[in-house]
């Protein structure tokens, strides 16, 4: 297909696609799905090779958020029934990091619920993350609070922090009808201050809420323009309690569609398969690996997860490896600039406006990996039990109809007393 070679082409050199392209992979058919996976696999492969980089969310605090988002079970008003707490002490979050760490992750990423948080609230996530390193050398710690003030982002770089998580979750046009209590600017302001701070950008999207083949593209154009090194891609989890919970939307090709059109466009960033992805793909997960080269480990912020052990075996049969933690996740083009950049610069953030960018948590599926004010990229979780069996149903149900029996609650791992499960 001239299209698709035209794309490999294109993500080979680090150039651009056209809106018109990017939009004609979200239409192809499902005849020609394997040959659109097959074509964002060798783009794939030339940045990221067979590396897998994994990922370990910990719920630093749950639930109770003041922001409206319509994907998120923290929502203020959301009647979903999660697990809901107030900030973990620092060593019960580095406590449940390990736990993460011993499954191979090699990032951490701390989430809060909330608009964004005080002074005192990033002094103790300074804390929180001084005590994960000092258990844990060389893991990466991403962080995702909420919107930032002035001279936040540089406290956090003080603290230890690689990188900052903050989701775009869809398009400027539609971010209205899916949250009121801020703005899409606001969240464009975060990814920046981050960014000039010298922390890896991390800031992606949640699909499956409605938006039109354009939101997507947009999006996506939107987060490589502001240079992001980590592109979390969450799939919505419609929660029961939310307002989007009949938002079932999703097939397992539709996803692998979305997944290889971020990766024409921002070819040669760390592109995360987030949140919902054991909802929506299912069956599919493995074939995802060819276009994605980071995931999540176990849970997310308020919902299960597959077990950690079954990620694991499912990237080794899948013929991938896991990325070791002596490993730089990026292309040196990319790490090169990072090392340069203001207090370090990351793991690998900045690299000119013509790229795309940064890394970390997660965002958001419904809070799974968009977290409430705090968006975080999809980050997942943890736990020894193994997660609720996924019915081997069609994704997408009567118009209308909830589909509680796929989505599992979280109630295990940080913030309880269930050993995680990674």
């Amino acid at each position: 297909m001239d299209l698709l070679n035209t794309l490999v082409d294109k993500g080979l050199r680090r150039e651009l696609p056209t809106r018109e392209e990017a939009l004609a992979v979200l239409a192809t058919s499902d005849d020609e799905l394997l040959d659109v996976v097959a074509a964002a696999g060798k783009v794939r492969r030339q940045w990221f090779g067979r590396r897998v980089k994994l990922n370990y969310l910990v719920n630093l605090k749950s639930g109770l958020c003041p922001e409206d988002c319509s994907y998120c079970s923290q929502r203020l008003g959301s009647k979903a029934e999660i697990l809901k707490y107030t900030w973990l002490k620092p060593e019960e979050a580095s406590q449940a990091a390990a736990a993460g760490v011993a499954g191979g992750a090699k990032r951490v990423c701390l989430v809060a619920s909330g608009r964004g948080p005080t002074d005192r609230d990033v002094e103790r996530v300074g804390r929180t993350i001084e005590a994960i390193k000092e258990q844990n050398e060389g893991i990466e710690v991403c962080a995702c609070l909420g919107l930032l003030s002035d001279g936040q982002a540089e406290k956090l770089r003080e603290a230890g922090a690689d990188a900052y998580n903050h989701n775009l979750n869809t398009s400027e046009a539609t971010y209205g009808q899916i949250t009121k209590t801020h703005t899409y600017a606001d969240r464009v302001d975060t990814v920046e201050k981050a960014h000039a701070a010298g922390l890896s950008a991390c800031s992606g999207l949640i699909a499956g809420m409605g938006e039109s083949d354009e939101d997507l593209v947009d999006v996506v154009f939107s987060l490589r323009e502001l240079d992001a090194d980590s592109v979390p891609v969450n799939f919505l989890i419609p929660f029961e309690g939310t307002p989007l919970a009949k938002e079932w939307n999703l097939t397992p090709q539709r996803c692998l569609r979305i997944l290889a059109m971020a990766r024409f466009v921002c070819p040669d960033v760390e592109v995360r398969l987030a949140g919902g992805r054991e909802v929506h793909l299912r069956s599919l997960q493995p074939l995802a690996l060819n276009i994605v080269n980071s995931i999540f480990l176990g849970d997310y912020l308020t919902s299960e997860g597959q077990a950690g052990q079954a990620d694991l075996d499912m990237i080794a049969d899948a013929g991938f490896e896991v990325e070791g933690a002596g490993t730089t996740t990026l292309p040196a083009h990319r790490s090169d600039v990072a090392d340069a950049a203001p207090a370090g610069g990351g793991c690998g953030s900045n690299g000119g406006a013509s790229l795309c960018g940064s890394g970390a948590g997660s965002a958001s599926a419904g809070d799974e990996a968009a977290g409430c004010g705090s968006a975080c990229g999809g980050c997942s979780g943890h736990a020894h039990a193994q997660a609720a069996p996924v019915p081997a149903q069609p994704a997408q149900a009567e118009p209308g109809a909830l589909r509680s029996d796929l989505v599992a609650v979280r109630r295990r791992g940080a913030g309880t007393d269930i050993a995680p499960n990674a």
